[in-house]
């Protein structure tokens, strides 16, 4: 149980990160805000947290690069989705 809590508060630590490397990596612009950018990017780099752990890709020693690009993908796809649905708030 500890460590699920752990890789919560780390994922949206790292978001601070994570969030702003997806929104570079996403075309066009996104109308959100830093808030949600950091958020975003933490329920990525938790999601692909969880993803790269049950690949196994975790236990690799040394950094784990394949890790982070699958959070940073992981967040890309988060952030898209808060700013359609962002901007469909907008629009209606």
């Amino acid at each position: 149980m500890g460590y699920w809590i752990w890789m919560i508060i780390v994922s949206l630590i790292a978001g601070i990160i994570f969030g702003p490397l997806a929104r570079l990596v996403l075309p066009g612009k996104q109308n959100i805000s830093l808030g949600w950018t950091i958020l975003g990017g933490g329920i990525g780099a938790f999601i692909g947290g969880l993803i790269a752990y049950f690949l196994g890709v975790k236990d690799t020693p040394g950094p784990d690069w394949i890790q982070y690009l699958i959070q940073v993908v992981c967040a890309a796809i988060v952030i898209a989705i808060i700013s359609a649905r962002n901007g469909k708030a907008k629009t209606a």
